[in-house]
């Protein structure tokens, strides 16, 4: 029960808006010197397993993966080929939001980083999509909910933190998640174009001349596949070294920087201030990450020694025994705590606590630990916490209200639960590709 409590008040913590790492580290030193039975002595082993952190070569592609997803942002690559999937699709009915999925998707296999795509896809297509008339809920949800595929789509930062956690190969869930990925993309554009056929208000057609003044300019095909396929085989030589099994994620991550670098020159904007911002920025992310992966190390060592995680195990294994409910208990759990915390600290916490329950069931590591990467994709679209509507809200202003945004997301929300259930209820697409 003490574990437990320790438990909650984390909770609680997070919710008052306490830094995560902060809460973690001082929550474990506050029980530890409170209960008499372990005492600060409990920590003498916590410089071992720091250490153990810092040399963990899977966790360093994460800084590196940041690094290419930055270069990227700030190369204005990104930027040409939202446009000009934008003329790709001009003349389909909800054809421009159709390619903001698209786009979202391919961002999201070449940089991986949410809060990038999101910002930058609302600064450029959410202006255009409100010109052209779009429902502001469906223009809205469909950024939000499409920045958010680098989540689940590889080369994915929460996969390289859960396969450190859960202890499973990155590579073989950057290829399980492949699939799931393309599945919310395909279910994505599926109610995109449902709901333009039978709501065409929602997304009106415009002449070429409108759609001119409205910024979508006439590209030629040479013009689109110059944008197109340079990201498209960044993204085909980072993954497909990984998939072949030539590189692992941590040099294939460094390959794609280089990779980066080079188009970034080819493209004529390469420079010192960038190379210093993405190395900044990284830097930040990187700190914050391990910092809280610190933290969790110091709670987890306390909260397994008082007993907590054996607790939990029992109650699962023993007293309820059924594997389906223990997958629907851990599943609405972490989809619950997604509304109120993020998802670093969701698998620095509570996928550790869940590991022990799972080898006990024999339930294979890479398919729950998909179940769990698309089910954390959503804490970053549900209200009122999710992230991506935050940094939608920031970089679109006073052009949409917030109310407009969480009515816009319901669908993808909906979109989000239906794909992972047809992932538990199909698994094998998940192992299409082991």
């Amino acid at each position: 029960m003490i574990a437990l409590s320790m438990f909650v008040v984390v909770l609680i913590l997070l919710m008052v808006g306490i830094p995560v790492a902060f809460v973690f580290g001082s929550v474990a030193i506050a029980f530890a010197f409170l209960v008499p039975e372990l005492g600060l002595d409990v920590f003498a082993v916590l410089p071992f397993r720091i250490y153990g952190i810092m040399s963990n070569t899977t966790l360093m592609a994460v800084p590196l993966f940041i690094t290419m997803g930055l270069i990227l942002e700030k190369s204005k690559m990104a930027e040409r080929l939202l446009v000009s999937m934008s003329a790709l699709f001009r003349d389909v009915r909800g054809g421009l939001a159709v390619s903001v999925v698209l786009v979202g998707a391919m961002l999201a296999a070449s940089t991986g980083i949410v809060s990038a795509s999101v910002v930058m896809m609302s600064v450029i297509a959410l202006p255009l999509m409100l010109k052209a008339g779009y429902d502001k809920g469906l223009a809205s949800g469909t950024i939000a909910a499409s920045g958010t595929l680098g989540q689940i789509i590889p080369p994915s930062i929460i996969l390289i933190i859960l396969g450190d956690v859960m202890s499973v190969s990155v590579g073989e869930l950057f290829m399980g998640a492949v699939l799931p990925g393309l599945l919310l993309v395909g279910l994505y554009i599926s109610y995109i174009l449902t709901r333009a056929y039978f709501r065409p208000l929602d997304a009106p057609l415009h002449s070429h001349k409108q759609q001119e003044k409205e910024g979508i300019k006439n590209f030629s095909l040479k013009e689109i596949i110059i944008s197109i396929v340079p990201p498209l085989l960044l993204m085909f030589f980072v993954l497909g070294s990984i998939f072949a099994g030539i590189a692992s994620p941590t040099e294939s991550a460094a390959f794609g920087v280089v990779g980066a670098i080079i188009l970034s020159q080819l493209n004529k904007s390469l420079n010192t201030q960038m190379l210093k911002y993405a190395s900044m920025e990284s830097l930040k992310l990187t700190g914050m990450i391990f910092m809280i992966l610190i933290g969790a190390t110091a709670f987890s060592l306390v909260f397994n020694e008082l007993g907590g995680s054996d607790l939990i195990l029992k109650f699962f294994s023993e007293d309820i025994g059924d594997v389906w409910v223990f997958i629907g208990f851990a599943m609405l759990g972490i989809f619950i705590l997604g509304f109120f915390i993020d998802f670093i600290e969701i698998s620095f916490i509570i996928v550790p606590i869940l590991v022990p329950i799972m080898e006990s069931f024999g339930i294979d590591p890479i398919w729950f630990a998909v179940l769990i990467a698309l089910n954390l994709q959503a804490s970053f679209l549900t209200p009122p916490f999710g992230l991506s509507l935050f940094f939608l809200k920031g970089a679109a202003g006073d052009s949409i209200k917030t109310i407009e945004i969480y009515k816009g997301i319901i669908p993808f929300i909906l979109l989000q639960l239906l794909g992972l259930g047809l992932v538990i209820l199909f698994p094998d697409l998940v192992f299409a590709f082991l």
